[in-house]
């Protein structure tokens, strides 16, 4: 349980998709005009690197891996169209509830909603995954930390970007300009609490 929660706490705040990585930026920088968008999205990401990266856990060690080892075949070059394949099938099933549960947040996510499929954080998570050699356990809790930094992220700046519009920012740096400076302050103080251990932080 210990290290689920070191895990999480590393993928959510030291080791941020967004803010450390910079991963997701296209619809970060889109979805992020308020709250209410931004926290659908959010929500949304959650859940496909919530079930994604553990499902592609799964296949690949338990489909590509094993298809190696028993008939000597490599499949590995596989990898990505299955990965994909299965984020886009999550995303297709969190559009479908979307667009039933709350029209209005389908509406005014618009084309961002089905682009997580080819959100780079989201089939960078899975791969991220691979490349630490965690297992089934430690991917659950690196794909929900991993959403729920992004989904940090996203809402800190829709909120200050809200906040923003009543201050008298300069001409040339309205909008996307402005957006760009507070999300790389914003990147330089998540990057800060990359020396952090997360065992420190829960006692062990």
């Amino acid at each position: 349980m210990v290290e689920f929660i070191n895990i999480f706490i590393k993928s959510a705040f030291i080791e941020n998709m967004a803010l450390a990585y910079f991963l997701g930026m296209c619809s970060y920088l889109a979805v992020s005009k308020s709250v209410k968008t931004a926290f659908g999205l959010g929500l949304a990401v959650i859940f496909v690197l919530g079930i994604t990266i553990p499902m592609n856990w799964l296949i690949n060690e338990y489909l590509l891996k094993e298809t190696t080892s028993i008939f000597g075949l490599d499949l590995t070059f596989l990898r990505f169209i299955l990965f994909i394949a299965v984020i886009a099938s999550m995303v297709q099933l969190v559009e479908m509830v979307v667009e039933k549960v709350s029209p209005s947040l389908y509406n005014s996510l618009g084309i961002f909603l089905p682009l997580i499929t080819v959100n780079c954080a989201i089939l960078g998570g899975s791969l991220f995954m691979i490349s630490k050699e965690y297992n089934f356990t430690q991917s659950i809790a690196f794909g929900l930390g991993s959403g729920f930094g992004w989904f940090l992220a996203i809402i800190a700046i829709a909120a200050i970007r809200e906040k923003i519009r009543y201050s008298d920012v300069p001409a040339p740096l309205r909008g996307l300009g402005i957006a760009f400076l507070i999300t790389g302050l914003m990147g330089m103080a998540f990057m800060g609490l990359m020396g952090i251990d997360p065992a420190s932080i829960t006692g062990h």
